[in-house]
Parts: structure tokens; sequence; C-alpha cells
């Protein structure tokens, strides 16, 4: 009999274990702090396709380590930052995350390396983890490879322009200090 694994609650040191797989697809509203991210418009979103590998690496001496790969994808409606329309953005999240026993091992580890470290949940909610990478690899500035519509990148000020043909107020008070009085 197959069990069926949720990815909101599930069971790592398992899933590492027998390197099980898990892949789905979800839509945007069910991620509310993702969906918080787009424009509304004329642009649709896609849907959040996510996957999942579980891995257990043998230490030499020691327990396995448990692992987990993340990787997911959204299509998302976003504002450019150029020309203030519309933009789609494909937000990719890709990350491997090692797992230890507790918060004061994580501290340490994360620290001193570059990867990682997360405490182990035997009800582990890797959806959320899901959403919290793609909001972490939202683009800075979204812009268009090429905006829709010509973006004017200079200002002009009619009255600026003006302005500077007037004669300076203070060049005629220079020029009053050097005549000589009568």
């Amino acid at each position: 009999m197959e069990k069926k694994l949720d990815p909101q609650h599930l069971d790592l040191v398992t899933l590492a274990r027998d390197a099980i797989g898990l892949k789905g697809e979800g839509h945007l509203p069910d991620w509310s702090r993702l969906a918080e991210e787009q424009v509304s418009g004329s642009l649709l979103a896609g849907p959040v396709l996510w996957q999942l590998q579980g891995r257990s690496v043998n230490q030499a001496g020691g327990t396995n380590q448990i692992w987990l790969d993340v990787q997911a994808e959204v299509n998302l409606p976003m504002q450019c930052q150029r020309c203030l329309g519309p933009v789609l953005q494909t937000v990719v999240a890709k990350r491997a995350f090692r797992f230890v026993a507790d918060e004061a091992t994580a501290a340490l580890l994360d620290d001193e390396s570059e990867e990682d470290v997360l405490v182990i949940s035997r009800d582990f909610d890797a959806l959320a983890l899901i959403e919290d990478e793609l909001i972490l690899s939202l683009p800075l500035v979204p812009l268009h490879a090429a905006c829709p519509e010509t973006v004017p990148m200079a200002a002009v000020d009619p009255e600026f322009e003006a302005a500077a043909e007037r004669p300076n107020p203070f060049g005629v008070l220079a020029g009053l200090k050097t005549k000589p009085s009568d």
C-alpha cells in the first residue's frame, strides 16, 4: 500500500531515508504572501510549480545528514520599474537545505558554513518553505527587457529653461560694485 505524503505535514526523516520526491502545482491565491507581490491588470499569474527531493548523505562515524532539495517556479505579474506597466516575471527558486536536530546546532552550523541549515521536524510544512523561497527570489527591480512604450529618460522643465535666460541678479550687483563713484 502506497502512503500519500502531504507536503504541509512531511516526515523529513522518512522522506530523506527513502529518497522520496514530490512535485505539485498550486494556484497563486493559495499562496497569500506571494500573491500580495503581484499587480492587478491584464496579465495573469501562472501556477506555482514545485518539486521536492529528500536525500540522506552518509557521514563517516556519525549519523546520516538529512537534506531536502527544493525547486519552484511561478510567472508573476509585477510592475515594471521603468515604464510602470505590468510585466510578467518568471520567479525561480532552487535551494538545498540541510536539517539538524536542534536550534543551537542550526545556529552554529549556519554561522560556520555556506549551507542553509534548518531544524528537523516530523511535521514539516514544505509549502511554506517553498513560498518563502519564491518571495526571497523575487527580482529587486522588475523590468521589461524592452518596454512596450517609449519611456522619457530626461526631464525638461520649461520654467527652468526660462529662468536660466534671465539676467542673474547677483551679476547686476557685481557690476555696481566695480563702477567708480562720481
